[in-house]
Formats: C-alpha cells, sequence, structure tokens
C-alpha cells in the first residue's frame, strides 16, 4: 500500500503545485485518499493535455477503469485505487462517468461560445471532483452545492491563468460571444478591452468563491485548513491577475511552495478561531 501511494502521490505532485502542498495540511489518511482520487483525475487530464493528445491511450483507459470497476484485474495502481476510494466512499458512478465524458471532450471540442457552454463543462472536469472530495471528508449532503461552487471557482480561475497555454493548443473556454461583446477579435494585443475583459472573468470567478465560501462552516476545521489555503491561493493568483491582465500573456501565475505552506501555516492558526466564532453565530 504505501508504494502505491508513493507512486500516486508523484503523479499528483507533477500534476498540481498548489493543491498537493496544501494537501500536505490534511492528516495522514485523509491525504491518502485525496491521493487516491486526484492521481485518477491527473492521468485522465494529461492523456488529453497532451501534445499530440494521446486519445487512442485515453480510451484505453477509460475501457481499463471500467473492468477493474466490474472487478476484473488490470494491475493498474491509478484505477485500482480509486476504484477502491470509489466504493469505500460511495462517490457515484454517474459523477465518474460525468469527469471522464468532460475529460473526453476536450478531444473534439476545442471552444466555448457561451457562458452555459462553459458550465456544462465544468460541472464534469471540477465540479464533481468537489462532490468526491466532499465524500472522502465525509461532509454533510447539504455542502455539495458549496463544494461543487469551489470546484468551479478554481477551474474557472485555471481558465483565466492559463488563457495562453489553452490557446497555443487551440482550445479557449472563456465564452467567445463574451470576447466579442468586449470588442475582442483575438487576444494577441494587451490592450484596454483585454484587460477590461480579464478583469469581468475575474469577476465571475470571485462570485463563485464567494458563493463556495458560504459552506466553509459545513467543514470540520482540520479539513478546512487545507482546503481553504488551496482557495486563499487561487484569489493570490486571481489578485496577481487583476492587477496586471497581461501578465497571462507572459508566465503562468502560480504561488511558490513556501507562500502556500506560509499560508498553510496562517490558517492553522486562524481557521479555529474563525470556526468557533462562527459556530457561535449561526
Amino acid at each position: 500500500m504505501k508504494s502505491s501511494i508513493n507512486a500516486l502521490e508523484s503523479i499528483f505532485r507533477k500534476g498540481s503545485t498548489t493543491y498537493y502542498n496544501s494537501t500536505l495540511l490534511f492528516p495522514r489518511a485523509v491525504r491518502e485518499d485525496v491521493t487516491r482520487l486526484y492521481a485518477f483525475v491527473r492521468v485522465f487530464d494529461d492523456l488529453v493535455d497532451s501534445v499530440p493528445q494521446r486519445a487512442k491511450e485515453f480510451y484505453e483507459m477509460r475501457d481499463k477503469f471500467e473492468l477493474t470497476l466490474d472487478g476484473k484485474s488490470t494491475d493498474d495502481v491509478v484505477l485500482t485505487n480509486f476504484v477502491g476510494l470509489m466504493r469505500e466512499r460511495e462517490f457515484k458512478k454517474e459523477w465518474v462517468d460525468a469527469f471522464l465524458d468532460a475529460m473526453e471532450s476536450d478531444l473534439k471540442k476545442k471552444v466555448y461560445y457561451t457562458i452555459d457552454e462553459t458550465l456544462s463543462y465544468m460541472y464534469g472536469s471540477a465540479e464533481v471532483v468537489g462532490l468526491m472530495m466532499m465524500k472522502v471528508l465525509h461532509l454533510r449532503e447539504e455542502s455539495a452545492h458549496y463544494a461543487r461552487m469551489l470546484g468551479r471557482a478554481m477551474q474557472y480561475l485555471n481558465f483565466i491563468r492559463d488563457l495562453r497555454e489553452d490557446l497555443n493548443m487551440g482550445r479557449q473556454y472563456l465564452p467567445v460571444n463574451e470576447m466579442e461583446e468586449f470588442g475582442l477579435k483575438d487576444f494577441e494585443e494587451c490592450n484596454d478591452r483585454f484587460r477590461e475583459f480579464m478583469r469581468f472573468q475575474l469577476d465571475r470567478f470571485m462570485s463563485y468563491q464567494r458563493e463556495a465560501e458560504k459552506g466553509y462552516r459545513m467543514i470540520p476545521s482540520r479539513y478546512l485548513i487545507p482546503i481553504k489555503t488551496a482557495a486563499d491561493m487561487y484569489k493570490w493568483t486571481g489578485m496577481r491577475i487583476f492587477l496586471d491582465p497581461c501578465v497571462v500573456n507572459k508566465v503562468k501565475v502560480k504561488p511558490k511552495r513556501r507562500r502556500i505552506l506560509a499560508r498553510g501555516l496562517f490558517n492553522f492558526i486562524g481557521v479555529p478561531i474563525w470556526s468557533l466564532v462562527s459556530s457561535y453565530r449561526i
């Protein structure tokens, strides 16, 4: 078990700086479950995000997942661990299917024209992962809406931050019709219209984030510390871009590990106090 977790952790670490470092603040048993979940997510995401895309491997991996779910031995450490977690934490099969369908859509659909199209994609690519995290943390069903919103907020910030990277792969998740409303024909020139467009998108991210934070009161403080740390770092990234939207055309804005861990320490001290105060308000 230890060797398999180490292998999954390596996948997780390579795929997510902010979230991986934030999850170090979970109790060990929970951290291992989170690793089992995110290794699965990362493997499929990497197959569709690679250049060129590895469509054949994606479909083979999806078939192998179904075999593993049916109890067949596939000797795949990622799938075996995820299916075990899926059963232990009672993930709904429809959640996993929605995630895999969203990943498959990245093989076919490149441009999103309306926010409704983007929201439909985000349900599968991020919101259901929030629902799985809800189950990993044994949260009440009433937290489902907020779990989805946190997944949505983080995904939308990724679309903003990774605008240039996605364009280089021929993708655009930020709605084309809104781009046209701001008078943008493309994103090549960083002008006032580009800045206004990006800040409009960041305001949307923050509205999702504010809604998600309403659910923080439902999360035990020992679990809220890493979750809030990751979310705080997404907000930090969003603020960096808000101050200078043109930065997305130059670098991928990400907090360094020491900033993440420093924020984690801050939350380690502050979250229990915040939780205590909040409990008196309810």
